[in-house]
C-alpha cells in the first residue's frame, strides 16, 4: 500500500494497523538542535487517546510514545525520527461477525475493491487509530515551530455536534475543561445530554471542528501549486471520516458580495498591515497574510452502529449488519487534536520551504522602490 507519506521538506510517514502490535511514524526533515523528548510528545497524545470519558470509545490505550531514533541528549540530530506507539488493548474477536460483511458508510468495502484484501480487525489501516501517529508527528512539528516561530499558537475546538451548533459567546478558557473541546460551558452541557442519548441507543453523529493558528508569519505558501491553503485542505481531508474542509469564510463566501468579502486594510502604527476582518482565513493567493489562519472541517458520523443496516458479504450475499465492539459515538471529539497536529505539520513544512526559497526575505510596505 503506497501513499503513506505527506509533506515536502518536513515529511511524515505513518505505519501500523489498529489491531497490530504497534503503530507509529517516521519523521524526516526536522531541523537539528530542537529540544525534544518523549514527555513533550506525550502531552499531545494524552489529549487524543481513547477511553478518557464515556463519550469516546472505551478501548483502553496508554498511547505511550517511544522515540527510537533521531534524538540525542534531548535534542534532534537532523536525522529521521522514529516514533512508536504500542497497541495494548486490542479485541479483535469483536469483529468476527463482520469478517465477511461490509459495513455501510465504512471504508472496508473500498479497501477490498482496491486491494483484494481486507483487515477487518477494527478497520486495519483505515482505522482512526492511525491518527495517533499523526499527533505524535505533530508534537515534533510543534517543538520545531516553538523554536523557529515562537509566537505561533495552534488551537482546535468543536463548533458543532450533529444537529447542535456552538451557541453564544466563545470562552476559549473552557476548551480544556470539557470532554468536547468546545469553548462554551453551556454548550458542553447540552451536547452531553444529546450524546448520552445517542450513545445509549448505539448510534452516532458527525461534528465540525475549527482549527486556528495565531501568529503565523506572512509569506508562507507559494503560487500556483504550492499554496498553503491547498496543503492545509489536503491535510485535513486526509483525516479519517472527514468529508469537507473550509478555509476562512469557506462555502459561505459564495453568498457574499465583493464589498462584504473584502478584508479592508489599513497601516498600523508599527508599519504593518491591519485587516478589518478575516474572511480570507489568513491566506490570500495561497500565501499567509499574517492574520490568523482559520480552517474548519466536517467529520461524518461513525459508521459502526448497533442499528441493523442493509449490506452485502464478500461473496455477494445480501444481509444486515450490526457492528458490536467499542466505538466513538462522535469520532469528531478526538479529531480535534488530530486537526491541530496536521496544522502544525503543514505550517512547519511551509516555513522550511519558504526559508529554502526566499531565505526569509520579505517585501517592505512603505519602503521606497
Amino acid at each position: 500500500m503506497s501513499h503513506n507519506t505527506f509533506g515536502h521538506l518536513f515529511r511524515v510517514t505513518t505505519w501500523g494497523e489498529s489491531h497490530g502490535p504497534a503503530l507509529g511514524c517516521t519523521v524526516d526533515g526536522c531541523p537539528p538542535g530542537i529540544a525534544l523528548d518523549e514527555a513533550s510528545l506525550q502531552r499531545w497524545l494524552d489529549r487524543r487517546k481513547p477511553g478518557q470519558n464515556r463519550y469516546t470509545t472505551q478501548r483502553r490505550e496508554a498511547d505511550a510514545v517511544r522515540i527510537l531514533s533521531g534524538v540525542f541528549e534531548g535534542r534532534t540530530t537532523g536525522t529521521p525520527i522514529q516514533l512508536m506507539i504500542e497497541n495494548t488493548d486490542q479485541r479483535s474477536k469483536d469483529y468476527g461477525d463482520i469478517a465477511e460483511t461490509f459495513r455501510p458508510g465504512h471504508a472496508d468495502i473500498a479497501y477490498f475493491q482496491k486491494y483484494g484484501h481486507r483487515d477487518y480487525r477494527g478497520g486495519g489501516r483505515s482505522s482512526a487509530r492511525e491518527t495517533a501517529a499523526r499527533v505524535a508527528a505533530g508534537g515534533v512539528a510543534r517543538a520545531a515551530l516553538a523554536a523557529l516561530a515562537p509566537g505561533l499558537r495552534i488551537t482546535g475546538y468543536m463548533t458543532r455536534m450533529g444537529a447542535h451548533a456552538l451557541e453564544g459567546p466563545r470562552d476559549m478558557d473552557q476548551i480544556d475543561k470539557n470532554p468536547f473541546w468546545v469553548p462554551s460551558a453551556e454548550t458542553a452541557e447540552r451536547w452531553a445530554a444529546y450524546l448520552d442519548g445517542l450513545r445509549k441507543a448505539g448510534s452516532s453523529c458527525g461534528a465540525e471542528i475549527e482549527v486556528v493558528a495565531e501568529g503565523v508569519p506572512p509569506g508562507l505558501g507559494a503560487p500556483v501549486y504550492g499554496k498553503l491553503d491547498t496543503d492545509l485542505a489536503a491535510a485535513m481531508m486526509s483525516i479519517n471520516a472527514v468529508k469537507g474542509v473550509e478555509i476562512g469564510e469557506g462555502m459561505a463566501a459564495a453568498r457574499l458580495t465583493g464589498e462584504a468579502n473584502a478584508d479592508e486594510i489599513t497601516l498600523g502604527p508599527d508599519g504593518q498591515p491591519v485587516y478589518a476582518s478575516n474572511h480570507a482565513g489568513g491566506i490570500l493567493g495561497g500565501i499567509s497574510t499574517g492574520q490568523d489562519v482559520v480552517v474548519r472541517f466536517a467529520v461524518k458520523p461513525t459508521s459502526s452502529i448497533l442499528t441493523p443496516r442493509a449490506s452485502i458479504t464478500r461473496s455477494g450475499r445480501e444481509t444486515e449488519v450490526v457492528t458490536k465492539g467499542r466505538h466513538d459515538p462522535c469520532v469528531g471529539i478526538r479529531a480535534v487534536p488530530v486537526g491541530e497536529a496536521m496544522m502544525a505539520c503543514v505550517l512547519l513544512d511551509h516555513l522550511l520551504r519558504d526559508r529554502g526559497q526566499t531565505g526569509g526575505v520579505r517585501g517592505r510596505i512603505g519602503a521606497e522602490d
